[in-house]
């Protein structure tokens, strides 16, 4: 892992064949983003924005498809409570976390607009 802030990194893409982050790497990963939070199992990375509107999550959902796309690393998005906006990142290819996980979720931070950070 390179020691240049994730937010000025490139997603990679990964076919397979690599292994998942291990706890001790997420952790490590897990400082640059400290909204977000791994579930359990250590193989997601999740965040819930609250937007003050239904239009406004959309807006933010449009935002966080417009990243995705450019990194090419697509996040599970859930619009719950006509408000909320939840994220999970995965690579899905790897059953586990990856650094493109955290580049996502650092890209989106700087992005975010919908609360205070």
């Amino acid at each position: 892992m390179t020691n240049i802030h994730l937010t000025e990194q490139k997603c990679e893409a990964c076919e397979g064949g690599v292994p998942p982050l291990t706890q001790a790497e997420a952790t490590a990963l897990l400082a640059q983003v400290p909204e977000w939070q791994l579930n359990e199992a250590v193989d997601k990375l999740y965040r819930t924005y609250r937007c003050g509107d239904f239009v406004t999550a959309l807006d933010w959902l449009n935002v966080v498809g417009a990243i995705a796309e450019a990194e090419g690393h697509h996040p599970d998005l859930h619009l719950t409570n006509y408000n909320q906006v939840r994220i999970e990142l995965t690579t899905h290819a790897i059953g586990g976390l990856s650094q493109n996980d955290f580049i996502v979720a650092a890209k989106l931070d700087a992005k975010n607009t919908v609360e205070p950070k």
